[in-house]
Formats: structure tokens, C-alpha cells, sequence
């Protein structure tokens, strides 16, 4: 059957379980848009809603141009027509067409404090450039051409408690720096020794792409290659050091795993002034290869890929990896938290490495993992679920959207838009409805947020929602989830919490439900921005709702 025709029967299928052979999964699948006109390499979900994605800007024409004629002249012999950059509606599927200057190959991104995507490198004349897109209605890019002081191509970012965004190394570049550039210690370039010691070889690092996360005291969480620190970035100074993840296998770029850090339980009171431990923070980091991989896929010789995962509690007083093995090998996967607090494998290989040309074997099944599960069999934390028709290999992405799907694009393993490649460029977007949505329990449905959408720390808040038939009290709880960027595997300040609620459901003289608890206490447990807030009963999630959290 063609290809094309399978998409189709793909994309109108709305029944609960897919069936391949005698094989029955959960799950299904969608197709949003054939094509955006750009591989979606890197991507955001914006406070209004839009996906904002973006691939290289100096590899040739891309499949759609600038609006209206509009060029962009590159030197004073050529000019690009084309668009790099486009801006998706979800709900509508409208695609509408971005400008961007420089070249945002391999780059990184985060949110400022008011929902505003701050964006920084890239390669060449992008690769130290701070690009700012606001989530207003016909907004472009805004570009600060001396942003960074350092080159960074392979970075990544983390917000900090302050709502400063941190940037942690890049290609050859072992230093962190902040922006934006508002004091004298922004202006600062700060070494950071580990990004050399951890480098597998000067051609194949096997440590770009850090993993970063934000632990409970503030610190930050930095593993690269098959280990990680925790560091004080204030003060420059690396105050502990974590035990290396077993198995000899490489985790970061080229070698590419993810990594999450997994829900963030605050703790039930019904005293906001007893609200003030911290929670454990414990970080999860699948896939990956062995270190000498991309060089052996550079000969044609194509590695099975890691099926292991490892849980760290980066508080304890003596942290020990824990570690067990995913179904499916798998490198270059995405690892998206829902809002449920499960979390979503999807995407990637199960041979080779990141890089042009150089993995086999894609993976088309995503897979769910139940952190609460870890006292029961590996089968049962572990879900296979649906598969999807499309390969999502190098330069694929994935994000969660607030209605509680994920979204999936990108895929271009090709120097340039090649469409007869053995894995040719994808233009597409699906959506994966996970299994939530096939479920036949009633979905629960967030009508007010008092005292309103912006919140502090500490605040009393109340969820007032909709629910058919009885809730279960057992089995209710509120997360709040912070919007990340994503690129290569890796969704920078990706971030869940379980807010702290009473033991108790009240009814309104409407007919609704209302439950009532507090908001994080600190930055270091939420830095301040924008979140999407879920109420979750018998593990179906409702629409998320977007919230700002700062200190007033």
C-alpha cells in the first residue's frame, strides 16, 4: 500500500486501541498538517497557545516563502525569499510564516518571566545571537546580534529562580554565562572545567546538549556524557559530585539519550506556614549509545542503541543510580513529561547515533513510563503504545500542548531538504493522543482559578471545576507544568510539580466542585513565568489552564 495512503488511514483514525498484527496498543495518532514548510528542528509552546518552530537558516530554500515578496539579502550578491521559521495554530492548524536573520542551527531556548521565548546561538553568525519572540498576535522575531559573549552552538538553558536564564556550554565552549545582559555579573563569562573533563574526544564530544535541572535548593544539575555535577552557579563552584551512571554508555550529543526531571510532589497541608520542605528531586535519563558509536556509524557500521534508563535523587545524602531497561533500544528519543506526571518516550532510532545519515532502524513506538511504579516489574512501568508511521529521526521534536496531546515534527537526517532519501525530510506534524484520551471515564474540566491567572509564592489558591458523575478524592491532584524548548532530544526547563491541595472537595452553590491548596513556596521550586495548570482525577487530565507565578 502507498505510504501516503497508510498517513491517511492514519490520520482519521480515532479508535482507542491500534492493532498491528496480534499486537493491540494503546494510544492513537493524527496527522495535523502535511507540511509547514520547514523541518521542525527546534520548538515552542507559547502562553497563547501558538507552536513556534524553526530549523537552520543556511542550508538553502525551505518549502515556504516570506510573506508579500519579502527577501532577506545575505550579502550584495544573493538574497533569501525563503521562510526558516513558522508559526503553528493548533486548534486552527494555520501556519503563518517568521522572519529570522541568523543562522539558529543547533541552538537553545527558554521563557522569560512574562512568556516571552528567548532564544540564543546558533552556528556562524548565529552563534552568538539572542532572538526574542513574544506571544502576541502578529509579533516576529527581534534579534540582538551581540547577545552572548561567547560563541555557543550545542547549548543549553535553564531559567533560574531570579527568572534569569542560564547557558551552559556549546561546541568547544566550557564556560556558562546568563542572559539577559541586565548587571555587571551578566556580563561575566564563567568557566566550567567538567564540560572538558567530560569529553569523550575533540571531533565526537559525546557531552553537547548538557542536561540541565533545576534541583529544590536552587543549585543546578549539570550531566554530561555519563555523569553530573551539582553546581553552584553564583559562586562558580561545583559543590558535589555524582556517582557516573553504570553501563559505559554515552549519553549526550552525538550520542544522544534525554533526560527529565521527574514530578516535584509538593507536600499536603492545611497551613500554608507548614508548607516548607522540600521535595526530593530526582532526575531520569534514558537511552544513548555506546561512546565510540558515531564513529563506527561514520564507517557504516550501525551500534544497537541503549535500552537503559537511570533514576538519581540528586538531595540525597548518598545518591546511587538506580537502573532498569526500556523495551525498545533507543537513541534520540524525546522524553515529555504529561501532565499526569507519567512520562512519554517517543521519537528517535535503535541504531546508530544523532548526525547526518548515521542512525537506522527508527523507532516508531513511543513508549510510557510510571515513575510511581518503581517497586513493581519493569513491565508494568513500562507501556509500548501506538506506533506511529512516520520516522522521527535526527532534527525531530516533540511538545506538549495544553489540551494534553503531544505534538511531533521535524526529522531531517539530510544536509539539505532531500525528499528521496532513505529518511527524507519530514514537514509534517502529528499529534499522539496518549492513552488518557482513550479512556471512558469522564474528563474533568477547570472552570475558575481564584484568586486569578497570576499567582505567588505561598498563595492560598482554589481550582473551581467541572466533573460528571462523583469524584474520587483518592485519586484527584493538580500539577503545574512549565513550557520548555525543545530541540535534539532534549526539552530545556521542562519542569512538573504536584501542588500541595487540602484533603477535601467542596461543592459550589452551582453545582461545581472546588478544592483548595497553596502555590510553590520558592523560585527554586518554580521559577517564576508562565505554567499550564491540569487537574488530574483517576489519571485523566483536564485541558490545561495558562498561569503566571511570580513574586508580587
Amino acid at each position: 500500500m502507498d505510504p501516503k495512503i497508510l498517513i491517511f488511514m492514519l490520520s482519521v483514525c480515532c479508535s482507542s486501541v491500534f492493532n498491528v498484527g496480534a499486537q493491540s496498543y494503546q494510544g492513537k495518532w493524527k496527522l495535523l498538517k502535511r507540511s509547514i514548510g520547514v523541518s521542525a528542528m527546534h520548538m515552542a509552546y507559547l502562553p497563547n497557545e501558538k507552536i513556534v518552530t524553526f530549523d537552520r537558516s543556511e542550508f538553502g530554500p525551505s518549502n515556504i516563502t516570506l510573506p508579500q515578496g519579502k527577501c532577506i539579502k545575505e550579502d550584495s550578491k544573493s538574497s533569501d525569499c525563503y521562510a526558516h521559521s513558522v508559526e503553528f495554530d493548533p486548534a486552527t492548524r494555520a501556519v503563518r510564516p517568521l522572519t529570522i536573520l541568523s543562522d539558529t542551527w543547533c541552538s537553545s531556548g527558554a521563557f522569560s518571566i512574562d512568556g516571552t521565548l528567548v532564544q540564543s546561538g546558533g552556528y556562524r553568525l548565529g552563534e552568538k545571537v539572542v532572538r526574542y519572540f513574544k506571544p502576541c498576535m502578529d509579533c516576529d522575531w527581534e534579534e540582538d546580534q551581540n547577545g552572548l559573549l561567547s560563541p555557543r552552538w550545542y547549548a543549553s538553558n535553564q531559567v533560574l529562580p531570579d527568572g534569569k536564564i542560564i547557558v551552559v556550554g556549546g561546541r568547544y565552549q566550557f564556560t556558562y554565562e546568563f542572559i539577559p545582559k541586565l548587571s555587571g555579573s551578566d556580563r561575566i563569562l564563567y568557566k566550567l572545567p567538567f564540560l572538558k573533563e567530560t569529553r569523550y574526544s575533540a571531533l565526537v564530544p559525546n557531552n553537547l546538549y548538557p542536561f540541565l535541572h533545576l534541583s529544590t535548593d536552587g543549585n543546578l544539575f549539570v550531566f554530561a556524557n555519563d555523569r553530573g555535577i551539582l553546581l553552584d552557579y553564583i559562586n562558580n563552584k561545583v559543590i558535589r559530585s555524582y556517582p557516573v551512571m553504570p553501563g559505559g554508555v554515552s549519553r549526550n550529543y552525538p550520542s544522544t539519550g534525554s533526560s527529565v526531571l521527574l514530578p516535584l510532589k509538593l507536600f499536603s497541608t492545611t497551613d500554608s506556614d507548614n508548607n516548607t520542605r522540600n521535595p526530593d528531586a530526582e532526575v531520569l535519563i534514558c537511552g544513548g549509545t555506546a561512546p565510540d558509536s558515531n564513529e563506527k556509524a561514520n564507517v557504516g557500521v550501525f551500534v544497537p542503541a541503549s535500552k537503559s534508563c537511570g533514576r538519581l535523587i540528586i538531595t540525597a545524602a548518598s545518591p546511587e543510580w538506580e537502573m532498569e531497561e526500556m523495551p525498545i533500544n533507543r537513541v534520540m528519543g524525546d522524553m515529555i513529561m504529561l501532565p499526569t506526571g507519567d512520562v512519554l518516550i517517543i521519537n528517535g532510532a535503535a541504531k546508530g547515533t544523532a548526525g547526518w545519515g548515521v542512525a537506522r532502524d527508527p523507532v516508531l513506538n513511543p513508549v510510557l513510563y510510571r515513575p510511581d511504579l518503581r517497586n513493581r516489574d519493569e513491565s508494568t512501568r513500562f507501556e509500548v503504545l501506538a506506533p506511529s508511521l512516520i520516522p522521527r529521526l535526527y532534527h525531530s521534536t516533540a511538545h506538549l500542548l495544553s489540551d494534553g496531546r503531544v505534538l511531533v515534527g521535524g526529522s531531517n537526517p539530510n544536509i539539505n531538504y532531500n525528499f528521496s532519501a532513505l529518511y527524507p525530510t519530514e514537514l509534517s506534524l502529528e499529534a499522539f493522543y496518549p492513552p488518557y484520551f482513550t479512556k471512558t471515564k469522564p474528563r474533568p474540566s477547570i472552570v475558575a482559578v481564584n484568586p486569578g491567572l497570576k499567582i505567588g509564592y505561598k498563595q492560598k489558591i482554589s481550582l473551581e471545576f467541572t466533573l460528571e458523575g462523583g469524584v474520587i478524592l483518592s485519586d484527584l491532584f493538580v500539577t503545574m507544568v512549565a513550557p520548555s524548548f525543545t530541540t535534539h532530544s532534549i526539552a530545556m526547563n521542562q519542569r512538573l510539580l504536584v501542588l500541595a491541595f487540602n484533603n477535601e472537595v467542596k461543592k459550589t452553590s452551582s453545582g461545581n466542585y472546588l478544592v483548595e491548596g497553596y502555590a510553590p513556596e520558592t523560585a527554586a521550586l518554580a521559577p517564576p513565568g508562565c505554567y499550564q495548570l491540569f487537574l488530574v482525577h483517576e489519571a485523566i487530565p483536564s485541558k490545561g489552564k495558562w498561569i503566571q507565578i511570580k513574586q508580587f
